[in-house]
């Protein structure tokens, strides 16, 4: 059995479909009227050649070959790239939601977090750590160990749901930044990342002996101490660096850590007042 091989109209979404229509016998020619597309099914797999234009000769077919003409749409493209592009569109969205944290009130944890997303997207990576350490004084040894260190420890705890990151890159998330909050710490923050007066008064009453406002370096390591976690291990390393870090940097020239300057390292305004200090020193520096 021969079989034709018609073209029909394209459909409205570009498809160009083929019917495949049985002759009568070998040999003979036959020009069937138009039927309905349910009409293709008449021939048996075994049974179909394709009749093509007289100056092709048609390779006979496999068994493999031997199925019904498929469609194509011309709009399909190859998968890898529709897979790309589908990523592509799905961490754009991503980053958009993440920026959206910046159109409501933000908790003080999330101010804290804040000052270190330097393109304020919502998305903290290693390099916007290590550009907001510089900022507030800190040198390029120590920014760039604590960019891998803060990185590293905050952005797994921080992922939101639903949400994957994007592989090495190590982002810490500010509208989920409550999920990083570690042990051996003063539990000033609450577990949603608010601020807790009476802890943060508790630090002053336990460990300020010197002065009722401030802290010396042997109070502060007093106070890291009783708020050890014996099991915690980057819990501790981690208090120990942030509040050495904070001595470091905030101290006045007698050694001692104000009470309000602590507090301001709670919301953020700290590292504000920090990377403002540090601008107008160099560019006093340049008019000398």
């Amino acid at each position: 059995m021969a079989s034709w091989l018609v073209p029909a109209a394209h459909g409205t979404h570009g498809w160009s479909t083929y019917y495949i229509y049985p002759t009568n016998s070998p040999g003979t020619t036959h020009t069937p009227s138009f039927p309905s597309p349910r009409v293709s099914h008449l021939a048996s797999h075994r049974d179909i050649q394709l009749i093509l234009p007289r100056h092709h000769s048609p390779a006979p077919l496999s068994p493999l070959d031997r199925r019904p003409a498929e469609t194509i749409h011309p709009s399909m493209g190859s998968k890898p790239a529709d897979a790309a592009g589908s990523r592509q569109q799905q961490q754009v969205k991503e980053e958009s939601s993440m920026a959206d944290v910046y159109n409501h009130e933000l908790t003080p944890l999330q101010k804290h977090a804040a000052f270190f997303d330097r393109n304020r997207d919502g998305v903290i990576y290693p390099s916007e750590t290590y550009q907001g350490l510089r900022a507030i004084g800190c040198g390029v040894v120590v920014s760039a160990a604590g960019a891998v260190f803060i990185n590293g420890l905050l952005a797994p705890k921080t992922v939101p749901a639903n949400v994957k990151p994007p592989a090495f890159k190590f982002p810490i998330y500010v509208k989920t930044i409550q999920q990083g909050k570690h042990g051996s710490d003063t539990d000033v923050y609450d577990t949603n990342g608010r601020f807790v007066p009476e802890k943060f008064e508790e630090i002053f009453k336990k460990h300020a002996h010197t002065r009722p406002d401030a802290l010396t370096s042997k109070e502060l390591g007093e106070m890291l101490k009783a708020n050890r976690d014996p099991k915690d291990f980057k819990g501790r390393v981690g208090a120990f660096g942030e509040w050495r870090l904070l001595y470091a940097l905030c101290k006045d020239k007698e050694g001692f850590l104000h009470k309000e300057t602590v507090k301001a390292v709670y919301d953020g305004s700290v590292f504000e007042k920090l990377e403002q200090e540090k601008k107008e020193s160099k560019e006093f520096a340049k008019k000398k």
